[in-house]
Order: structure tokens, then C-alpha cells, then sequence
């Protein structure tokens, strides 16, 4: 497995570009023409203290945190990811600036980075620092030789990666790392509780938990082999978080508790997905 990262991936792209590759889409004029108004009539400019600067024309790029533009990014490089469709063993899964290479060997996984650094020609950077590579199998713990970019970068082989959020470990078999979601939640529900554990009810505390740290720990798991192990895992934070607030070490009693409030533990959000 080999993450890339691309640099400044969304304030690169081509406005022009992304136009014609939309009309071999055959998408609809009259979306064609008011996102030609949007993208093309952009204009800017930079304050400092109490100064700012000249207005400017934005002729790159599209915006940050706009839900449209990860879907632009993904027509815009749409064509490295078509080269894996008739090879049965190899995958460029793309979201965003970041990308998954999925191969068998070390060498195939060289020549999905080839065509990956095809983005080049679309004043696209992989980001070496920021690309690593993990090893999944019998023979996971066998060093392998590095891995390097056209212009002689090596991507470094890792324990653990991270992608979209979830983190993957070098193992035998494909697993998640679960250690991190767990101090997440922890982080997450701690934050709350310091804030307004004292001046707000056990119901508005818990809504909170429920809402904003329950799906933390259930982010990504559909990728995720689980076991029984696993699961308890994840449920127990939710169970100490119940024992914190309420102050007991009953288990029926928090049991209790998380029916009452309608709480479902993460191995029931699990099963119930």
C-alpha cells in the first residue's frame, strides 16, 4: 500500500482544463456556463493588520471546503485512476488531494506511482514527505527496498499509515488501528465535559456525547476487520465516559443509563451498519 499526497492539490487546478474534461462529460450547458461565471470571476485579496492589498483576478483553482470541489478534483484527475481498469491487482482509489495505491508487489506499486506522477502535466507535486508506504502480508516484516519518484525521491516505508482518517498497520493481515479513534473520543469527550460538565444536565451532556464523540469512534470501521476483542474495545470509553458522569462502577446500572437515554454502544452501531 503507498498513500501520495499532491501539493496544494485543489489551488492548482486548471480552469480550462477542467472545462473541456466536463464537456467530454457532455454535462449540461447551463451548469457549464454559471460554473465558468464562478470559477473565472473570482477575485481576492490579502489583508495585513489593518492594510489590504490590491484586488486580484484568481485564475487557478477551485475552492477550500466546498462540497463541489472534491467532486471537480476527481473529474479533473480522473484519467490516472482509469488506467487500472483492465488490471485485475491494481488500484488508485482518489479522494481529494490524497491517494491510495493498492499492489501485489513492490515493482507494480512503482508503476502505479509512475502514472501517478502523470500529474505532473497537470501542475500536480506528490508530496514525498507526506507519502508513505506500509506492507500488508506473510511476509510484512521482510525489508523491502525503497521506493523513488521520477526526480529520485524515496517514499518511506512506514509501521503505520493514515488515510482519510483511518490508520493502517503493518500486519500479516489487513488491520486498523483502533488507538487512535479511542484517545480521539477521549479528547472529544473530555473537551465537553470540562466545559459544561458542571452547569449543564446529565441529558444535555449525554446529547452532546452522542452527537459529536459516539461517531468519532465509529468513523471508518466499515474498512475495518473487527473482532470481539475489537469491539470491546470501542465500547469500553462509552462505558467509562457513563461511569465518570454518573459516578458509579455499576455496570448494570450504566447498562441502565444508556438504554434510558437511547445510547447505542459502537459493536451495536457496528452491527446494526
Amino acid at each position: 500500500m503507498c498513500t501520495i499526497n499532491l501539493s496544494k492539490a485543489f489551488d492548482k487546478i486548471n480552469h480550462h482544463a477542467l472545462f473541456l474534461k466536463l464537456m467530454k462529460r457532455h454535462v449540461p450547458i447551463e451548469f457549464l456556463d454559471m460554473l465558468e461565471n464562478w470559477l473565472c470571476d473570482s477575485q481576492t485579496c490579502v489583508k495585513w493588520n489593518s492594510l489590504w492589498s490590491y484586488v486580484f483576478q484568481i485564475n487557478f483553482g477551485v475552492r477550500q471546503c466546498s462540497v463541489l470541489s472534491p467532486i471537480l478534483f476527481a473529474i479533473y484527475v480522473d484519467n490516472v485512476a482509469r488506467c487500472c481498469k483492465k488490471e485485475r491487482y491494481l488500484h488508485i482509489i482518489l479522494y481529494a488531494g490524497d491517494i491510495l495505491l493498492l499492489a501485489p508487489s513492490v515493482t507494480q506499486i512503482e508503476t502505479l506511482l509512475r502514472k501517478c506522477e502523470e500529474l505532473n502535466y497537470l501542475d500536480m507535486v506528490i508530496n514525498v514527505k507526506k507519502s508513505t508506504c506500509l506492507r500488508v502480508g506473510p511476509r510484512y516484516n521482510v525489508r523491502c527496498r525503497e521506493i523513488t519518484t521520477s526526480t529520485w525521491n524515496s517514499i518511506s516505508w512506514v509501521n503505520q499509515m493514515r488515510y482519510l482518517g483511518v490508520f493502517f498497520v503493518k500486519s500479516r493481515v489487513f488491520k486498523c488501528d483502533l488507538n487512535h479513534i479511542k484517545r480521539s473520543f477521549y479528547r472529544a469527550a473530555n473537551a465537553i465535559f470540562g466545559r459544561i460538565g458542571r452547569i449543564a444536565s446529565e441529558e444535555v451532556i449525554i446529547q452532546l456525547i452522542k452527537s459529536k464523540c459516539i461517531p468519532v469512534l465509529v468513523y471508518g470501521l466499515e474498512v475495518c476487520p473487527l473482532t470481539k476483542s475489537d469491539l470491546k474495545f470501542l465500547d469500553f470509553p462509552v462505558n467509562r465516559f457513563f461511569m465518570k458522569l454518573f459516578n458509579t462502577s455499576n455496570v448494570q446500572m450504566v447498562n441502565d443509563c444508556q438504554v434510558y437515554f437511547g445510547i447505542d454502544l459502537p459493536s451495536v452501531i457496528v452491527r446494526q451498519s
